[in-house]
């Protein structure tokens, strides 16, 4: 495997075992040493903390803007045409609106023969009283095809 490392692990665990060595040997010594440099430190490392703060906050709130307004609004754009253009095609249906509305047209045409076939008989009814002989009566004819003799013709 290779290391992109610039010190061997050998060295590295072999460094690390020195100072884990110092360390358990002058505990003591180091930890007073430790303590008087912080306590000099501390101060002076909070104020510079607070300035580097200071600088920081300004930079990063345009930043924020600039990825708000100019940046996000073009990545979003760009990553939507992405997903136009990766997205396969639908496969197409069949077109059923011009079936369903040729179907209701013949629906319509065949309720409005319906009510006026209704109405005719009605009227039919209403006005001759029904005495009339029923081969003889014009509705049977149409019906029917037979003349007044009971003969079938053809027009042609």
């Amino acid at each position: 495997m290779i290391s992109i490392r610039r010190k061997p692990r050998e060295d590295v665990r072999t460094r690390f075992g020195r100072v884990q060595e110092v360390a358990r040997q002058g505990t003591g010594a180091w930890r007073r040493r430790a303590t008087d440099v912080a306590e000099r430190i501390g101060p002076a490392a909070g104020e510079r903390v607070m300035v580097a703060r200071g600088w920081g906050a300004p930079r990063l709130r345009r930043a924020a803007r600039y990825v708000e307004i100019g940046l996000a609004p073009r990545v979003s754009s760009f990553l939507s045409g992405v997903a136009h253009r990766v997205e396969p095609p639908q496969p197409q249906r069949p077109r059923r609106g011009a079936l369903l509305a040729m179907l209701g047209a013949v629906a319509a045409v065949g309720v409005a023969g319906a009510v006026m076939t209704r109405r005719g008989a009605a009227r039919d009814a209403a006005s001759g009283g029904g005495d009339e002989d029923p081969a003889v009566s014009a509705d049977s004819m149409t019906v029917s095809g037979a003349d007044l003799d009971d003969q079938v013709r053809s027009p042609h």
